[in-house]
């Protein structure tokens, strides 16, 4: 099988997550011997490289809107593939139509959501999303909470016609998280939907005693409507904001915090949360969109929009490590239900019905 996919996200310095699922999606296809052919716009990471399998790689010229004109021409011309897999973008299903075979990855509908969201990219999905679903062979997303709203949506749409085929961790080994007693670690694009600024106020009203002991660190490069979320950063004891983090130091910083904090608004995944839950770090987060699907009973709970319940869940974590390591159990063994094999198996299931 000859499988067209774009990877201009996981060739991206600075991965986020939808980078980082088309990284271990596509080089668990090249390390079982799928020939793939490979459309970015900047140069592969050495590990999607030609030696890991067969990639072929394409690099129009064009930029914008033309960059995506040339790929779905070559796609449906002279590519020789069987289908094409679109994990970051609507565009070019939505020009290739019905005309090639097309299985575009939903992460979320963030867009068609009321949370805050980056105002260009919204209206580029909502333009492009109905008509890359109704043209699509069949249609993957990255939860079961992903499929369900993707149907509330477009309800016309067949459940049979959508199938999740979830996430893999970053790395397949990783140390063992051993607490240095002092931090707590949320990572994530600084945006109103990850919540930082409610996190930040509710580590504001832990005791003083605590906060002392503990620091707030956050992790992630700058996103939207993010001045007041870096301005509390900066002028809250204890909290401190490292931007955007190299593998090295987040992998660092995963090893060795106390608890990891994410309570988002809403996930379509959250591969931030499988990289805590892998390393048996107890998890702070809420129970919106795929989170509680990925944490199942190895998280503690908050309302996420009540900055005394974040507080509280904070508060319960630091104090007690009872509760700590009984999370830490239960995250060794939920993290064990997600890798890149069980993904692409799904996938290989769902193209069986497709090519």
């Amino acid at each position: 099988m000859r499988i067209a996919i774009d990877i201009r996200e996981a060739c991206k310095e600075r991965r986020t997550g939808k980078g980082q699922w088309t990284h271990g999606f596509t080089k668990e296809l090249l390390l079982r011997g799928f020939h793939v052919i490979a459309y970015t716009d900047r140069p592969v990471p050495p590990s999607l490289h030609a030696d890991v399998g067969g990639v072929q790689v394409r690099t129009p010229r064009w930029r914008g809107w033309l960059w995506h004109w040339a790929v779905a021409r070559h796609v449906r011309r002279f590519s020789g593939a069987d289908l094409y897999v679109s994990p970051t973008s609507y565009i070019v299903p939505a020009l290739l139509g019905g005309r090639f075979p097309v299985l575009p990855v939903i992460h979320d509908l963030i867009a068609f959501r009321n949370e805050p969201h980056e105002a260009r990219a919204r209206r580029i999905e909502r333009f492009t999303l109905g008509r890359a679903v109704r043209s699509a062979r069949h249609i993957l997303t990255v939860s079961g909470a992903t499929k369900q709203d993707l149907l509330k949506r477009f309800p016309s749409q067949s459940p049979q016609g959508v199938t999740p085929v979830f996430a893999g961790p970053m790395q397949d080994a990783v140390p063992a998280n051993v607490p240095d007693g002092r931090t707590i670690l949320c990572a994530g694009t600084l945006s109103p939907r990850k919540n930082q600024l409610r996190l930040i106020r509710a580590y504001a009203r832990l005791d003083p005693g605590l906060r002392k002991r503990f620091s707030l660190v956050l992790t992630g490069a700058r996103g939207w409507q993010d001045n007041e979320i870096i301005a509390s950063a900066r002028d809250t004891p204890g909290v401190v904001w490292k931007d955007f983090v190299d593998e090295a130091e987040y992998g660092r910083l995963l090893s060795t915090c106390v608890v990891f904090a994410l309570p988002s608004l809403y996930e379509g995944f959250g591969l931030q949360i499988l990289d805590a839950l892998q390393r048996g770090i107890p998890i702070l987060t809420s129970r919106r969109g795929s989170l509680p699907e990925v944490c199942g009973n190895a998280a503690h709970y908050v309302d996420p929009e009540d900055i005394g319940s974040i507080a509280a869940g904070l508060d319960l974590l630091l104090r007690e490590e009872r509760v700590r390591a009984d999370l830490r159990d239960r995250a060794l063994s939920q993290a064990a239900s997600f890798n890149w094999k069980r993904t692409v198996d799904l996938f290989l299931g769902a193209v069986g019905g497709v090519c």
